[in-house]
């Protein structure tokens, strides 16, 4: 029993120092640092709502959120230390780590898919693709992952029946499918809303199509760990916090979903990809990355790549930040009120 108060006083002396020392800066001043976001509708949320509700500010960082129209230049700016945290999905962080990079995903952020196989105007059934090209990003992306995922689930072999064209961002794959210069395009939440108003159509719903798979998570560097911890430290704190905010504040998301969206975009779309967001499976509340969505990642890669065949899940994260959260109590607390 004795031990048992031990510990208990233990675990809460931490929590509550633990709260203090990342909550307060030392010296009185934000510590600057440039993390990098990109994509559309959901996926960058967490990190738009802790600039704009505070909550960076709050736990000592002046965050500069600097936009990247793709993975790749997400993922080369993190190793060059253009930037020092991104959120990059679940394969670029594989295929980078495989290349010989020290990438790592500290949080787990989206962790299944909240995307859209769409195919344009006439395109009304998969079938109608036979023949004809589908847009993503680049090769090697989470948008390539789902198209060679999706496509044999509609009886089409990617690169036989249908041919696989990198054309670039959501924005420029949205043109792409509304112009009829590709016959269908992988796009996300809010570009593939536009779509349908516009008379496009849904030819598969991947969340749907019960893949478990890690998308856009927090990633950083091994190296910048060692030297920073404890800013990494709070920044997976405000990751932590924003999400609470994503599930508990809906206006507080929507004023920093519409600031980043644009005018154009109607709040009822928005509304409509925070309440998609609001489930352990898509966007979980203690966000640990998803070990089982890696090895989804890896088993697909590894029929390309010999080097995934002997890769681990555990390789590619950093658990200790959440860890250090989730035991403490903390994120359970943030949850009680």
């Amino acid at each position: 029993m004795w031990n048992d108060k031990i510990k208990n006083l233990t675990v809460s002396v931490f929590f509550w120092s633990f709260l203090v020392s990342s909550t307060v800066p030392a010296s009185g001043q934000l510590t600057k640092i440039n993390v990098a976001y990109g994509g559309a509708g959901g996926d960058p949320l967490p990190a738009l709502v802790a600039k704009e509700a505070g909550v960076f500010e709050k736990n000592g960082l002046d965050v500069r959120l600097i936009f990247f129209t793709g993975g790749t230049t997400t993922v080369l700016a993190l190793i060059s230390g253009d930037v020092q945290i991104g959120q990059v999905a679940g394969p670029g962080v594989v295929n980078s780590a495989m290349g010989g990079s020290d990438l790592v995903m500290v949080a787990g952020g989206i962790t299944s898919l909240n995307y859209w196989l769409m195919g344009r105007s006439n395109v009304k059934a998969p079938e109608q693709l036979r023949g004809g090209s589908v847009a993503i990003s680049r090769f090697g992306s989470a948008t390539d992952f789902i198209a060679r995922f999706a496509l044999p689930k509609l009886g089409l072999t990617p690169g036989r029946d249908v041919t696989i064209v990198q054309i670039g961002d959501s924005t420029a794959r949205l043109g792409a499918i509304l112009t009829g210069r590709v016959h269908g395009a992988v796009l996300g939440s809010l570009p593939g809303a536009i779509a349908q108003k516009k008379g496009m159509h849904v030819l598969a719903d991947v969340a749907k199509m019960g893949l478990a798979i890690q998308h856009t998570g927090v990633a950083t560097t091994r190296r910048f760990i060692k030297g920073n911890r404890d800013l990494v430290r709070k920044y997976v704190k405000s990751q932590v916090e924003a999400v609470h905010r994503i599930w508990t504040d809906k206006e507080a998301t929507m004023r920093a979903f519409m600031k980043y969206a644009g005018s154009g975009v109607e709040r009822e779309i928005l509304e409509k990809i925070r309440e998609g967001l609001l489930s352990e499976a898509m966007l979980s509340k203690k966000q640990y990355p998803s070990l089982e969505g890696l090895k989804t990642i890896l088993t697909f890669q590894a029929e390309t790549d010999p080097r995934a065949r002997a890769a681990k899940p555990e390789e590619f994260v950093d658990l200790s930040f959440i860890n250090e959260l989730d035991q403490s109590g903390y994120i359970d607390s943030l949850y009680k009120n």
